[in-house]
């Protein structure tokens, strides 16, 4: 091949680079754009109850005497008692108690949304048809991700749904899959490396290793259900540490089967990672009279451990954004209430995704993209806990 011919496939190779980039960062600039433009939006919000009917004045000019007086007025004494008791009406601020009298009092509900996109550009239109078809409707801008978004659990309404749970249980399943798939992960790499003999046996594990990173991860999650949670459905339901409202489809299944899954992806890359220390640095290890054991834990490992939490870091990427194996293994699609150990039930944040994505509700769909959003801040800050973490390693 002459010179001329290599430089044309050279800038042919470049141009193809620059242009699959371009395509690349265009396309996650369209991802971030729609996501960003259902996060938030103006809303169209209706009582069930007339304002002027309980109060004459506007809900915003009444001290926090007459709202409680107010809210006393229009709820059960049994429904008082329960909502003082769980946070007294006396300790609560202005803006928590006409919030509150908005939604149980007024039962106000959003009856149409419209994106940022339409909120900033078509604002006239808006508002006017507002004013046409509800009448009694106050336009809003609104977040959807808010504080009230992040703290609170699931509810059937949209105001007031939130995805505490799901981010809870998203950290407890990924914590848990990380401390079991971690540590295999690496013994594994370390004896492939360092003492596996290249028989043909050890072979076909190598090519077992390669074929499984690729494999689909709804074939883990049908594996995780024949394991985790039927076969040993005593140890992943804490029935034999004497759990007894509980059963399979527990944390503790879910963090097995996405440890399944990651595996072979840390595998991979350790062993990528151990293969690429030097090997006069062994040979000095053991110059110097080092066992084997004592060269790898001294002087391979931490060498090779910036890459071998790269890896780590990819799989984390994985297995924090994975949804078919979670389904089924029956994570659940609604559940108020937060995970307490291991054995309990669980949702995560794909989880919840997806489900509002089947709903047919306009609503849904900003809630999707609100938890998109939260799910691409979890993921970017664990990521970044891992880098700091490999660049301090790095640097020692």
């Amino acid at each position: 091949m002459n010179k001329i011919n290599r430089h044309r496939l050279s800038s042919l190779g470049q141009f193809l680079f620059f242009i699959a980039t371009g395509i690349g960062v265009l396309s996650l600039m369209l991802m971030l754009y729609n996501v960003a433009d259902q996060a938030f939006g103006t809303v169209a919000i209706q009582p069930s109850i007339d304002p002027a009917l309980i109060s004459a004045r506007p809900l915003d000019q009444l001290s926090n005497e007459e709202l409680i007086d107010l809210i006393k007025r229009n709820l059960t004494k049994n429904s008082f008692r329960r909502e003082d008791n769980e946070q007294p009406f006396a300790s609560r601020s202005s803006a928590d108690l006409n919030k509150f009298v908005r939604e149980q009092v007024l039962e106000e509900s959003i009856v149409q949304t419209w994106s940022l996109s339409d909120s900033i550009l078509r604002r006239d239109q808006i508002q006017a048809e507002a004013a046409r078809d509800y009448l009694s409707a106050r336009l809003e801008f609104r977040s959807w991700v808010s504080p009230d978004f992040l703290t609170l659990s699931m509810s059937s309404d949209v105001v007031t749904t939130g995805i505490r749970t799901a981010i809870f249980g998203s950290l407890s399943v990924i914590l848990l899959t990380i401390l079991i798939a971690f540590p295999i992960g690496l013994g594994a790499a370390i004896y492939l490396e360092e003492y596996a003999s290249r028989s043909r046996f050890n072979q076909i594990i190598q090519t077992n290793i390669d074929n499984l990173a690729g494999v689909p991860s709804i074939v883990y999650g049908m594996l995780g259900l024949a394991i985790f949670v039927r076969m040993l459905a005593p140890l992943t339901s804490g029935a034999i540490f004497g759990v007894a409202d509980s059963n399979g489809r527990t944390i503790l299944s879910a963090s097995a089967t996405m440890a399944l899954l990651i595996l072979p992806i840390i595998i991979i890359n350790a062993q990528e990672a151990i293969r690429a220390v030097p090997t006069t640095l062994r040979q000095a290890s053991y110059g110097l009279g080092a066992t084997k054991w004592q060269t790898i834990w001294h002087h391979v490992l931490p060498n090779a451990l910036p890459g071998i939490l790269t890896g780590t870091i990819l799989a984390i990427s994985r297995a924090i954004g994975e949804t078919a194996p979670l389904i089924v293994i029956g994570a659940s699609t609604f559940i108020a209430f937060d995970p307490d150990s291991i054995f309990a039930k669980f949702t995560v944040l794909p989880i919840q995704i997806y489900n509002y994505v089947q709903q047919p509700q306009d609503e849904y769909r900003h809630l999707a993209a609100a938890a998109i959003m939260v799910l691409l801040g979890l993921l970017l800050s664990l990521n970044a806990a891992a880098i700091m973490l490999r660049n301090r390693f790095s640097t020692k």
